[in-house]
């Protein structure tokens, strides 16, 4: 069995760096319809189960909706949530586990797919910034330890070459674009992707507000 978990934060703790320029409910909005498109990308590549682990009823539903497996997050934070997963993925036998991050609406399934069927113990995407991990994937699922935050690409690589693990980077930039500040929403509705976030950004009118 191979796994994608998808973590997704709380509605009211998500985004919170938007939130010079958004309301939370439109915060909430904006999460929940980037999840949908990353959804979209990852039920559509064979032979993986997607899972998305929240504390969110909401995501919950939305992810059980579409046919993932909703995971009801036992504990804060990003860590405990990851660590939940690979417990869980480890006590039903999966042999790679991939974390992909729930912000990352232009991700296409095509990519998604290259992504995961590249060889190597440790598969790494990093974030646009070139500091985080927009993917990680592990074969088997505790290969090195989960390191998200600030700096995590680096110290994912670090901790592949401490145990001698081979290390293969996908460079694609569906999967490094994530969305945390106002700019970012200029961009994907520039990008043109159609989608469910470039949909709900035109309802909320976001590019005329942004660029005033």
């Amino acid at each position: 069995m191979r796994v994608v978990a998808v973590p997704v934060k709380s509605l009211s703790r998500a985004k919170t760096r938007l939130s010079p320029a958004l309301t939370g409910l439109e915060r909430g909005a904006l999460t929940l319809a980037m999840l949908e498109d990353v959804l979209d990308a990852a039920l559509s590549v064979p032979g993986w189960e997607t899972w998305v682990v929240s504390p969110d009823e909401v995501a919950l539903e939305i992810a059980a909706g579409r046919g993932a497996r909703p995971i009801a997050e036992a504990k804060p934070p990003l860590a405990n949530a990851i660590r939940q997963v690979e417990a869980k993925a480890k006590e039903e036998g999966s042999n790679a586990l991939a974390i992909l991050p729930a912000d990352v609406p232009l991700v296409t399934v095509d990519t998604l797919h290259e992504a995961l069927r590249t060889l190597g113990a440790v598969v790494l995407a990093r974030s646009a910034d070139g500091l985080g991990t927009s993917l990680l994937l592990r074969r088997p699922p505790r290969a090195i330890p989960a390191r998200f935050g600030p700096d995590s690409f680096r110290r994912h690589v670090e901790l592949a070459q401490a145990r001698g693990l081979p290390v293969s980077i996908v460079e694609r930039r569906e999967l490094s674009f994530d969305v945390d500040r106002p700019d970012d929403i200029l961009t994907l509705l520039a990008d043109g992707r159609r989608g469910r976030t470039r949909e709900v950004c035109l309802q909320m009118d976001l590019g005329a507000r942004l660029r005033a």
